[in-house]
């Protein structure tokens, strides 16, 4: 199994970036996907998640609708597109699956999910 995360990289504040998590080696369908990230000196922390049927998403409160995540199934991806990024969105961000009977489940917990992709880095300036 893989997750692989892409699309990090520096930007300006304000400015956006589309992070992907690409999946391998397992049945996405039944999979719901989430976003962490983990900026230095602190604790890695959920950003988004989405559901294995797509039908429902999940967002940190701190988003305030910056952030939109989505899947393609039919391509085992999921993606995050990041809008109007601040400096406090600094972070290695990771995307982790986790795997659920539940159409509508979304884990908050790192702890909950199976599998984890190797991390993005997002830096952003002021």
């Amino acid at each position: 199994v893989q997750l692989q995360a892409s699309g990090g990289g520096l930007v300006q504040a304000g400015g956006s970036l589309r992070l992907s998590c690409a999946t391998s080696g397992l049945t996405f369908s039944i999979y719901a996907i989430g976003w962490f990230r983990q900026a230095p000196g602190k604790e890695r922390e959920f950003v988004a998640g989405i559901s294995r049927s797509g039908g429902r998403v999940r967002n940190a409160d701190f988003l305030e609708g910056r952030f939109t995540i989505s899947r393609e199934n039919a391509k085992s991806t999921v993606s995050l597109q990041m809008n109007s990024l601040k400096p406090e969105d600094t972070a290695v961000y990771y995307c982790a699956g986790e795997r659920t009977f539940d159409d509508d489940k979304i884990a908050r917990r790192d702890y909950e999910y199976n599998y984890w992709g190797q991390g993005t880095e997002v830096t952003v300036s002021s």
